[in-house]
């Protein structure tokens, strides 16, 4: 998937949760703009699992050509 694609989604004003959809069939929901990275050609998810927003608990590197597609998780705000 293009970065611009991916970019186009995390930078949405207003800003709207959104799951990337992997080739291998796993999934990340994305439920803050903190929560993702773009480079050139890989992305860092990173994973929040304890109770303070601001310290980040794992991540994971994948690959921009392996996004098979997004989708929102919540309708909008409106």
């Amino acid at each position: 998937m293009p970065r611009q694609q991916v970019l186009s989604y995390l930078r949405a004003e207003p800003f709207r949760p959104f799951r990337i959809h992997m080739a291998s069939g796993r999934t990340f929901d994305i439920r803050h703009p903190e929560m993702l990275w773009v480079g050139g050609t890989t992305m860092i998810i990173f994973t929040y699992v304890s109770d303070n927003p601001d310290v980040f608990d794992q991540w994971d590197t994948v690959s921009l050509m392996l996004v098979e597609s997004i989708s929102y998780l919540e309708p909008a705000v409106a």
